[in-house]
């Protein structure tokens, strides 16, 4: 069974930054080949992409967060994480950490982000 434990979410005001974490309990070699990725849901709205990175480092991001946001992944922490910047009310939702290996889709816990004055 694969754990994701997401961490870094609070209050902030608009224009400020957070750091988002997610600690995978998987071996280091399934992680590094994993697709991870960070998702969010907003009150009232579907789940959505936001920003995933693959076992080579390559990264995609959802139109709304390129040039603010930034994944990153530590293989040997198995830990990914994600850089938010010049935040944003409408980035406020609950965040969800994300692996995919093979058949296998694990998803973690949430993280509360909250932006507002």
């Amino acid at each position: 069974q694969v754990q994701l434990v997401e961490s870094g979410g609070g209050l902030v005001q608009p224009g400020g930054s957070l750091r988002l974490s997610c600690a995978a309990s998987v071996s280091r070699r399934i992680f590094s080949i994993s697709l991870m990725g960070w998702y969010r849901q907003a009150p009232g709205k579907q789940r959505e992409l936001v920003a995933t990175i693959n076992s080579a480092s390559a990264t995609n991001y959802a139109d709304s967060v390129k040039g603010r946001f930034t994944i990153s992944k530590d293989d040997a922490k198995n830990t990914v994480y994600l850089q938010m910047n010049s935040l944003k009310p409408e980035d406020t939702a609950v965040y969800y950490c994300n692996l995919r290996f093979g058949a296998v889709i694990s998803w973690g816990q949430g993280t509360q982000v909250t932006v507002s004055s």
